[in-house]
């Protein structure tokens, strides 16, 4: 009735609808129930969050940050208001294999036997590489993962999958930290058991463990980061792939994504300043 006041009569319209026009005009004038502007204040953090995951985030990952904001709400409700908001999160899907063992390929022991923790920075690090869906096809993406930190310290982005690959986010990561003694566990794919590789972790002083072969737990770390970055850091109608892109998926994980394990972003312990002013511990 409200929107059609001005083509037709208040009266008219009432008694088509059946109701009365003093009810119509007394609804005008009264406040939205509190239920209802509780739920547009919260609709209105939904839109914040969602915006600020560049619209990755669905229900279960928004509800998820509110709770760690302290707001206290159900689930199934915040899905509502997204539904009815037509907002929605990034959907995984299943990606190509990207381990591929080499025949006759000698391996490294495995030193850490899945006990993925470890009590200081530097002392255990975790290799993996990945897809990352773009306008254009799949990129490549090799990341290091510190165990302590959960943060991304090395990465390198490409269209190949060659050894150079990982090379690259090896030496990032030797770069930017120290590296003495340092174990690096990665699986058992051809590009970790080639001859360059080892021989670049022997002149670094770092130590290659690789767990069994075609096990994803043995690489289960540096897996989960990718696969909650993968719907996050999708790159889009990208032509060239370049470094910058890793650089996105690395900072979306250290700096916005919660762990998948409900405790917060990486870089939370140690500082909680802007990422462009803090200077990462080594």
């Amino acid at each position: 009735m409200k929107a059609n006041r001005a083509r037709w009569p208040i009266a008219m319209m009432a008694r088509l609808l059946g109701v009365s026009t003093s009810g119509y005009y007394t609804w005008l004038v009264r406040e939205p129930a509190m239920h209802t502007r509780s739920d547009a204040q919260l609709l209105s953090r939904i839109r914040t969050l969602h915006a600020s995951s560049r619209g990755t985030y669905g229900a279960p990952r928004i509800h998820a940050q509110l709770a760690r904001e302290g707001v206290q709400v159900g689930r199934k409700r915040v899905a509502r208001l997204m539904r009815m908001a037509g907002l929605c999160g990034a959907s995984r899907r299943r990606w190509p294999r990207t381990t591929r063992p080499r025949a006759g390929a000698r391996r490294a022991p495995d030193l850490v036997r899945r006990h993925f923790s470890a009590d200081a920075t530097n002392v255990l690090w975790v290799a993996d590489a990945t897809y990352v869906p773009t306008g254009e096809g799949f990129l490549y993406l090799a990341v290091v993962l510190d165990v302590f930190s959960r943060r991304i310290i090395g990465w390198a982005m490409s269209n190949h999958l060659y050894t150079e690959l990982m090379l690259r986010a090896l030496d990032m990561s030797l770069q930017q930290r120290r590296h003495d003694g340092v174990i690096l566990h990665s699986d058992q794919g051809c590009q970790y058991t080639s001859i360059a590789f080892g021989r670049r972790c022997r002149e670094a002083g770092v130590q290659p463990s690789m767990g069994t072969a075609g096990d994803a737990y043995d690489t289960r770390c540096a897996s989960r980061s990718s696969a909650h970055s993968k719907p996050n850091c999708s790159v889009a109608n990208t032509s060239r792939p370049t470094n910058r892109h890793g650089g996105v998926c690395s900072r979306f994980w250290n700096w916005v994504a919660p762990c998948p394990c409900g405790h917060g972003a990486p870089e939370e312990p140690y500082v909680r300043v802007s990422p462009h002013t803090a200077r990462a511990p080594r």
